[in-house]
């Protein structure tokens, strides 16, 4: 993306209620019920891309799991998040503020065995910038590791924050992953913003071979 992309999020972060954003889960439940089917170690590498100020890693910290990294393009969520779960709890998750479209930090990782994505992907309008969010999750996820992603579903939202949105089913996810993953479970979700309003996604879970 760019920098113009940045100003955009970090604003948006800054200038809101968390709780009010669009894309605010009290409880991630979907992700949750997708991340008990994972056959992972509390000790293993999990990543979160595009984490926002997501309630996600509430849960991670609440259920032992001790090697967390979180990843976003605003430092300003980032902000955020380590605000709310306090100096003590911050400490206990790795944090990487980059852009998965020109990755510097994350692109570095090694052996994570779960890969989170419920708001990066379906932003990500130009094939470019899809080959390199792709190219980075196949180098860093070890064999055997998961990939959970979120995505608006195809005859769902076409915008999102005042963005452009990519919306997508399985099939195309799993055309995206390819050979290399296999397709665990994948369900419709209806989402419910804090406006009332419904946004339907699909949630799917992938292993590399």
């Amino acid at each position: 993306m760019n920098n113009t992309m940045k100003e955009h999020w970090n604003k948006l972060y800054s200038s809101n209620d968390t709780r009010e954003l669009g894309w605010y889960e009290e409880t991630p439940e979907p992700s949750i019920t997708l991340l008990s089917k994972c056959n992972i170690s509390k000790d293993a590498a999990i990543l979160d891309v595009g984490a926002g100020a997501t309630t996600l890693i509430d849960f991670f910290i609440d259920s032992g799991y001790t090697n967390i990294t979180v990843a976003d393009i605003s430092e300003a969520a980032l902000e955020k998040l380590k605000a709310r779960l306090g100096a003590e709890r911050s400490l206990l998750v790795k944090w990487i503020a980059d852009d998965l479209t020109q990755p510097k930090y994350i692109s570095k990782l090694k052996d994570i065995a779960l890969w989170h994505d419920r708001a990066v992907l379906h932003f990500l309008v130009e094939e470019r910038w899809r080959q390199t969010y792709f190219s980075t999750l196949k180098k860093v996820v070890q064999k055997g590791g998961y990939v959970i992603i979120a995505a608006f579903s195809i005859g769902g939202a076409k915008k999102c924050a005042g963005l452009d949105v990519v919306n997508y089913d399985r099939n195309m996810l799993s055309e995206k992953l390819g050979n290399e993953f296999e397709l665990i479970e994948a369900f419709d979700y209806s989402y419910h913003m804090p406006s009332g309003n419904i946004r339907p996604y699909i949630y799917t879970l992938f292993q590399k071979k």
